[in-house]
C-alpha cells in the first residue's frame, strides 16, 4: 500500500496536470513575442514533466526517474528569465541569450547524467541557479514596462506585473527545494513525502488561479482589429522620421552622454513609444539606432580626414573603444582602421 502523504493520487499528478493544461494554453497567447509563448509553454511543459516524475517516484516508489527528477530544476530558471527577456532583448541578441543560457543549464545536466558517481552538491548548484535569475529577473523588472519594446502596448504593463508574480513562483520553488534538500541532508529524506505534499497545495490552488485568468490575457491582443495595427504602423512609422530629423538638425548623437529619456524628452513622447517605434520599424533598439547615426559620422571622418581612429571615435560620440570597435564591426563589417584603407 502506497504512503498516503501523498493521496490516493499524487498531488504531484494533479499538479502535473494543470501544468500541461496551461502549456497548451499559453500556445493561444499573442502578446508580441512569439518567442516568449513558446518559452512560457515550455516552463509550464517542464514543470509539469517534473511534477509528474516527481509523483511517480515519492507516489508509486519509482526510483529510476531519480536522476532526471533532480536534474530538471536547472532548465526552470533559464526558461522564466528568457521567457521575459524576449519581450525586451533585441532579436539579434536574443539567440546568443538563449544558447548562453540554455546551453550552461544543458551543460551542467550533461555533466550530472554522465558522471559516474553521484555529484551530491547538485541541490547547491540548482539554489545557485534560482538565486541568478532571481537577481537577473529582478533587474528586468525594475527596468518597468517601457523596457518591454516587444511586447504590445496594451499589454506591457499585465507582463511586468506577471514579471513580479513570476519572481515570486520562482522564490516559492527555491524555499521548498531547500527546505526538502535539508531533509534529505538531516533525515535521509524521511519527511520529503508529507513536505512534497504540503508544497503542491499552494502550486495547485495558483495554477487554477492562473488558468481563470490566461482568457483576459488571450482576448487583449484578439480584440485589437486591423485598422489600430495599421494606425499603429502609421504613427511608429512618423516618430521614427521626427526621431531621424531631429537627430540629423541637431547633431545631438555626438554628445556622449545622450539618453533614450533625453531623446523622447525631445520628440515629447514617452520611452516606450519612442522605443516601440525604432524596434518596430528598424528592427533594432534606440541605442543601436543612434549608434548608427554616429558610425556614419565616424566613417565620413575616416573618409575625409587624417584624424587618428581614437580621434575619431571621440568626436563621433563614443565613450569607450571596445564599444566604438564593436559597433563599427556590427554596422561596416570591419575594424574603422580597415575600413580607412578600404575607403
Amino acid at each position: 500500500m502506497q504512503d498516503s502523504a501523498l493521496l490516493v493520487l499524487p498531488l504531484p499528478i494533479l499538479t502535473a496536470l494543470l501544468g500541461a493544461a496551461i502549456a497548451v494554453l499559453i500556445l493561444r497567447l499573442d502578446l508580441g513575442s512569439k518567442s516568449a509563448t513558446v518559452l512560457f509553454a515550455l516552463l509550464f511543459a517542464l514543470l509539469s514533466f517534473s511534477s509528474l516524475l516527481v509523483g511517480l517516484r515519492f507516489g508509486y516508489g519509482l526510483e529510476q526517474v531519480i536522476l532526471i527528477q533532480r536534474t530538471l530544476p536547472m532548465l526552470v530558471g533559464p526558461l522564466q528569465y528568457l521567457g521575459f527577456a524576449a519581450f525586451a532583448v533585441p532579436k539579434e541578441r536574443f539567440a546568443r541569450a538563449i544558447l548562453l543560457n540554455l546551453g550552461l543549464a544543458f551543460a551542467v545536466i550533461a555533466v550530472i547524467l554522465l558522471s559516474p558517481r553521484p555529484i551530491y552538491a547538485l541541490d547547491w548548484v540548482i539554489t545557485l541557479s534560482y538565486v541568478f535569475y532571481l537577481v537577473a529577473l529582478w533587474r528586468l523588472w525594475r527596468k518597468g514596462p517601457d523596457y518591454l519594446i516587444h511586447a504590445y502596448f496594451d499589454v506591457a504593463q499585465k507582463v511586468s506585473n506577471w514579471m513580479l508574480r513570476g519572481m515570486v513562483l520562482l522564490f516559492t520553488i527555491l524555499l521548498f527545494d531547500t527546505v526538502i534538500a535539508l531533509d534529505f541532508m538531516l533525515n535521509e529524506g524521511r519527511n520529503a513525502k508529507t513536505l512534497i505534499s504540503l508544497a503542491s497545495i499552494p502550486f495547485i490552488i495558483g495554477l487554477l488561479a492562473f488558468i481563470f485568468v490566461l482568457p483576459s490575457l488571450m482576448s487583449v491582443p484578439r480584440a485589437k482589429s486591423t485598422a489600430l495595427f495599421e494606425g499603429e504602423r502609421d504613427e511608429n512609422v512618423k516618430l521614427e522620421q521626427a526621431a531621424r530629423a531631429l537627430l540629423n538638425e541637431t547633431q545631438i548623437y555626438l554628445e556622449p552622454d545622450l539618453s533614450v529619456q533625453r531623446l523622447s524628452r525631445r520628440l515629447h513622447v514617452t520611452v516606450r513609444a519612442l522605443s516601440v517605434a525604432i524596434n518596430r520599424t528598424q528592427d533594432m533598439n534606440v541605442s543601436q539606432y543612434v549608434n548608427q547615426f554616429r558610425m556614419e559620422h565616424a566613417a565620413d571622418l575616416l573618409r575625409g580626414t587624417d584624424q587618428s581612429v581614437a580621434k575619431v571615435m571621440e568626436q563621433s560620440g563614443f565613450l569607450t573603444r571596445s564599444n566604438f570597435y564593436r559597433e563599427f564591426q556590427r554596422v561596416y563589417g570591419c575594424s574603422p582602421a580597415a575600413y580607412r584603407i578600404q575607403k
